[in-house]
C-alpha cells in the first residue's frame, strides 16, 4: 500500500512467497512513484509503503 500523509493513495496485491526475493517490493514501489508521479511533486510529505498479509487476521499480525 502506498499512503501519503493519512491518505490511502493505491493498494496492490502482491504473492507472499516472492517478497524474499532482491527487489521483487522495490518494482512495486517504483511502479507506483511513477504512475502517481504529479501527485508526488504536489505533496510536501513523501510517500510511504506498508506491507501487509491480508489473509491473516489483523490480531495475528500485530503479535508476530
Amino acid at each position: 500500500m502506498m499512503f501519503i500523509g493519512n491518505d490511502l493513495i493505491e493498494a496492490i496485491p502482491i504473492n507472499v512467497r516472492d517478497i524474499r526475493l532482491p527487489g521483487y517490493l522495490g518494482k512495486f514501489k517504483r511502479t507506483l512513484k511513477s504512475k502517481h508521479r504529479e501527485l508526488l511533486k504536489l505533496s510536501p510529505e513523501p510517500p510511504e509503503f506498508l506491507v501487509i498479509d491480508t489473509d491473516k487476521p489483523q490480531e495475528l499480525q500485530q503479535a508476530s
